[in-house]
């Protein structure tokens, strides 16, 4: 007899159906076919003890198993749910119907209890598209999927459950989320806020600025200067999530397997920070069975990389295309995925081994060359992807333990907003720039023009501090956020000279 039920792949974000075909026929083997991994194959054995915990049997068949299409390759356990209800119903076990409205999908544990699967959301949004009546999935994963309108999503505990609902012995509730109610309730959910910060003044302008135009900034300071607690506070000032944005991101995490548990959406913007120790594919994603990297967590968000010259130099190489491109793609020779990488890198380094170079008070004990062979670790190509460069100084103790007012994330954030705003307006003809930061050099002739004295003032600081060629870009991005933010629609000297300071490694000399 042959059954047909249906389950879902996932590959980079997106979902793929499954069609599981199950024959039984005289003979005793079991064939599984449809290109299979391990953890597919291996299948039959919890499958075996799944049916047999819960009163059933397997069936003294020759079973075939077919997986189509059978040129994508399957992979991991989420298939057990779908292949046991097809060898129930295949063995008339279970009342045959029609299971071509339903996706099925649930690792079975060897008592027949469901554990949770991975891509749930993108499972369900491609249930949807291609007109299935609804989704049977772990009870874990039911409110991932349950934002999915116009489809039944159905969370259970065990296969019992799913052959019950079958046989018409029980219904199953169904799971559904008020998208936006979720959306809402989450938004301003954050644990920190920039009024933590005391002093420190110019930095968190200088964060304002790069959360206005979605620049690229890095902080180079002494330990205990402040620059991670910086780091962590800025995407509360950054504009909140967009629903479609906050899909997006929710659907990658998904993927990863990252997302919290009983959370249905992500609603706050991500912030990653990844130990200096990680790997390149760890970092831009890959591996033998491809999943999304920490550029690809942090999409929509922010990435922090702390102690950035302590980082391998092929991690830092292999960030330059996304940076630019904001898209990874992961290229196997039988297949490519695409992950997303839309982020904003902030970075944060000491000047030198010891850390004390340019400190006010304590001496810097590196050696001649040592700070200028410290900062070589970042390359240039790297460096001239990020606009900011801002030197953090330590905060004194007066102003440490000074009961003054420090302005709060919602204030900021009103700010960068309506500089976001004249940004978007600025751009809703050119597709994919939605920010000063991603202007091209062409666009910059066009947007950026400066008056002669502006123009004047950038020569002079140029020959003077000995700014390099590639500042010279930097600094018209920076300036025209820095005008978006004061309402301007001119690029005007003062915001040029405020421009001038924030590119302090490309400064001749600075390192001695």
């Amino acid at each position: 007899m042959l059954i047909k039920t249906f389950g879902s792949a996932v590959y980079g974000v997106n979902a793929t159906t499954i069609t599981v075909e199950v024959n039984t026929s005289k003979g005793g083997k079991f064939y599984l076919v449809g290109l299979p991994d391990n953890a597919v194959k291996e299948s039959q054995q919890r499958i075996d003890a799944a049916l047999k915990n819960t009163g059933y049997r397997w069936p003294g068949f020759r079973i075939i198993v077919n997986m189509a299409p059978a040129d994508i390759r399957k992979e991991g356990s989420s298939y057990d749910l779908t292949i046991a209800i097809g060898i129930l119903a295949a063995s008339r076990q279970i009342t045959c119907i029609d299971f071509s409205q339903y996706i099925i999908m649930g690792e079975l544990s060897l008592d027949g209890a469901l554990q949770p699967i991975k891509g749930a959301l993108p499972i369900a949004i491609q249930a949807r598209k291609e007109g299935f009546k609804g989704i049977i999935l772990p009870k874990q994963n039911a409110r991932e999927a349950g934002i999915v309108s116009d489809l039944e999503v159905f969370g259970v505990e065990s296969i019992s459950e799913v052959i019950d609902f079958f046989e018409g012995r029980t219904q199953l509730q169904t799971t559904s989320i008020d998208t936006r109610e979720e959306f809402y309730a989450q938004l301003n959910n954050t644990e920190f806020d920039f009024s933590d910060v005391k002093g420190q003044e110019n930095i968190k302008r200088a964060m304002e600025i790069a959360a206005a135009g979605g620049h690229n900034v890095i902080l180079i300071g002494p330990p205990g200067a402040g620059k991670t607690m910086l780091a962590k506070r800025l995407p509360t000032i950054l504009p909140p999530l967009t629903i479609l944005e906050a899909l997006e991101t929710t659907k990658i995490h998904s993927v990863a397997g990252k997302l919290a548990k009983h959370s249905a959406l992500i609603s706050v913007r991500p912030f990653r920070s990844p130990h200096h120790t990680i790997s390149d594919v760890a970092l831009v994603g890959g591996g033998g069975v491809p999943q999304p990297g920490e550029i690809s967590l942090a999409h929509n968000g922010v990435l922090f990389l702390d102690e950035l010259p302590e980082f391998k130099r092929t991690v830092l190489e292999v960030m330059r295309q996304p940076l630019e491109d904001r898209t990874i793609t992961v290229s196997r020779a039988k297949f490519s995925v695409q992950y997303p990488a839309s982020f904003m890198l902030v970075a944060s380094m000491n000047p030198c081994p010891c850390g004390y170079y340019n400190h006010p008070e304590k001496e810097c004990v590196c050696g001649p060359g040592v700070v200028q062979k410290y900062l070589n670790k970042v390359s240039g190509p790297l460096l001239d992807r990020i606009d900011i460069h801002v030197e953090v100084t330590p905060v004194a103790f007066s102003e440490l333990t000074a009961k003054r007012f420090s302005e709060k994330s919602e204030s900021v954030r009103e700010r960068v907003v309506r500089a976001r705003d004249l940004q978007l307006k600025r751009f809703e003809a050119i597709e994919e720039v939605h920010c000063n930061a991603q202007m091209s050099p062409k666009m910059l002739q066009r947007i950026c023009v400066i008056s002669d004295a502006g123009s004047t003032l950038l020569k002079k600081a140029m020959e003077r501090l000995g700014l390099s060629a590639r500042a010279y870009d930097r600094i018209l991005k920076v300036a025209r956020t820095i005008a978006d933010l004061a309402g301007s629609e001119q690029i005007e000297t003062e915001h040029l000279a405020e421009a001038i300071q924030y590119r302090s490694l490309d400064r001749e000399g600075w390192a001695g």
